[in-house]
């Protein structure tokens, strides 16, 4: 199965909506950019029925080249962002567990 771009979502919201591709693309993008400036800024994101959008701090640890094991390198602690996946989706989510489980 194909991923999902934003490109397709552009197309399947301007079907049932009736608006421009151009209205759509410009509604989602302003919504990328406000849940980006709000995680930047130190807010969490909640979208009820959707999920919560934080940004967390990983901590530092020791990692190793591949190529050189004896070479350790000091990884640094950063910011991430975390999704935790809401109610609704989870359980949508979750009827996919055989199909998933008979692929491995």
């Amino acid at each position: 199965m194909a991923n999902l771009t934003k490109r397709d979502l552009v197309l399947s919201i301007s079907d049932k909506t009736g608006l421009t591709q151009q209205e759509v693309f410009s509604v989602i993008q302003l919504t990328l950019d406000g849940i980006t400036d709000a995680l930047a800024t130190g807010s969490d994101v909640e979208l009820r029925n959707f999920g919560v959008f934080e940004v967390r701090l990983t901590k530092p640890r020791v990692g190793r080249n591949p190529k050189a094991p004896q070479n350790e390198v000091e990884i640094p602690a950063r910011a991430i962002v975390k999704f935790k996946s809401g109610k609704i989706m989870r359980q949508k989510v979750l009827l996919r567990t055989e199909e998933l489980r008979n692929k491995a």
